[in-house]
Parts: structure tokens; sequence; C-alpha cells
């Protein structure tokens, strides 16, 4: 609940790239957009949604910010970046869309029935899985039908 005692979050997450202008055109390719405000030479801010930003920032922005070694994420998942389409085809959009500006598909298409993924790992190696879920059943809870899946 929002009040204006607690105005609603905004969720910023930052990710190291190595290459700043080539990740945006890769994001771009997916539809994503950037909001020219939080965005400059060093760093881009990604719009995810309304109260949903990931920023992009180069190696030694993101190092200023971090106070930790970066890990590699050819090699170690610290994290799985997961947003929601509108229907199941283009979860195929998008995921095909990723693969030909240079993504590499991690796993094949999830089918849970309710809820439709498929993941893939960006040009830094960041995993993505963007998905589905049919909106009757998200209504319903979802829970339901993770436990009747087991």
């Amino acid at each position: 609940m929002t009040t204006s005692a607690h105005p609603a979050r905004h969720l910023f997450v930052t990710i190291p790239v190595a290459d700043l202008e080539r990740s945006k055109a890769f994001f771009a390719a997916l539809g994503f957009t950037f909001d020219p405000n939080f965005s400059g030479e060093t760093a881009a801010c990604m719009v995810v949604g309304e109260q949903a930003r990931v920023m992009l920032g180069s190696h030694e922005t993101f190092a200023q910010y971090s106070h930790r070694p970066m890990a590699d994420p050819t090699t170690h998942a610290l994290a799985l970046f997961s947003f929601n389409v509108q229907t199941r085809e283009e979860v195929d959009t998008v995921a095909a869309a990723a693969l030909a500006a240079g993504g590499v598909e991690a796993d094949g298409p999830e089918d849970h029935g309710f809820m439709y993924s498929r993941s893939f790992f960006d040009l830094d190696g960041h995993g993505w899985q963007v998905m589905w879920m049919n909106p009757a059943d998200a209504r319903q809870g979802a829970a339901e039908f993770v436990v009747a899946a087991q």
C-alpha cells in the first residue's frame, strides 16, 4: 500500500558491462528504452517498468559503487534478472531478439502451463529470464499450480 507517508519505492539494479554502447544496443533490440536523465558516458538507465530500472554501468563506474570486487558473470551466477511480457508469443520474440543480438540461450523454453519462460545470457554473461504468466492463473494464485506440478 502506498501512502503519502510511504511513497512507492523505485528499484535501481546496477550491473557491470564491458562495452556500454554495445550493451545499450543489445537491450534496445529487446525493446527496452533508456532514461536520458540518468544516463551518460559511463552508465545508462534502462527502463524496465514504472518503478524498476537497470543501470548499465561501465566496469569503472560499477566499481565506484560496489565496494567489492566484481564477480565474473561467465563463471559465477549472482542473480537472475526476470521480466514479464504480455503474451507467450512475446516470450519467444524477445528471446529470439536476444539471441540475434549476440546473447546466448541458457535453457530451452520452460512451460509450466500457467507460466512460460525462456532464459538467456546477455553480452556480459548476466542471466536473464523473459516470462509470461497466464493472467487468470496469476489472479487465482500461481502457488497452487506450482504445488500441483510437483
